[in-house]
């Protein structure tokens, strides 16, 4: 049994107890029915209602919905929206939101190399300007491929900026194809500026 004024007035019977509350004027409220033994209160019945209102909607206020946003991406998507997508994302994951990217195949897309359209996908993935964690990877998908992301850490992205935490990128490697090319267009030069060609 606990006072009006919060000490502690030890266990008592039902019937101690309500003519406790009945000399203080106020209401006897079972705080805790599943302790052993219950719990029990003398306060207005009033006071306990606003009191439990308020803290019920404190942690409501402080609860974040997190829903899963989705950004939808195609193999024929140019740099210029795969960069605005890639913001918007951004700004979802910055808000607590997870994102689900979707790599979507249609018609002869469908029938490409797994490997070329999974390195699509990680192509969008690393122009995302914002730490985030891969929570589902990369699979095949009913419509193409796909993946989901959650935020990492406290990053912030506002107004096309990130904020508090700077994502660095690594350049990305050369293919062989593009090394070889390369290598082919240097040694030709080589050739002209020798006056073999």
């Amino acid at each position: 049994m606990i006072g009006a004024k919060g000490e502690n007035l030890g266990v008592l019977l039902l019937d101690e107890a309500l003519k406790a509350a009945d000399e203080a004027g106020l209401d006897l409220i079972e705080i805790s029915p599943n302790a052993n033994p219950p719990v029990a209160k003398i306060m207005d019945f009033g006071q306990y209602r606003y009191e439990t209102k308020r803290k019920a909607s404190e942690v409501k206020s402080k609860s974040h919905v997190t829903e899963t946003k989705s950004v939808q991406v195609k193999v024929i998507t140019g740099d210029h929206d795969q960069q605005l997508k890639a913001r918007r994302a951004a700004e979802w994951l910055s808000e607590g939101h997870r994102v689900k990217v979707d790599l979507f195949l249609s018609g002869r897309y469908k029938y490409m190399e797994p490997a070329f359209l999974t390195d699509r996908l990680e192509r969008f993935l690393k122009i995302i300007p914002i730490e985030y964690k891969i929570a589902d990877p990369i699979k095949k998908s009913p419509k193409g491929y796909t993946v989901t992301l959650e935020r990492e850490g406290k990053a912030k992205f506002e107004k096309g900026r990130e904020i508090d935490v700077v994502k660095t990128y690594p350049k990305p490697t050369e293919t062989a194809a593009e090394e070889a090319k390369r290598a082919k267009k240097k040694s030709l030069d080589e050739l002209i500026e020798g006056g073999l060609i």
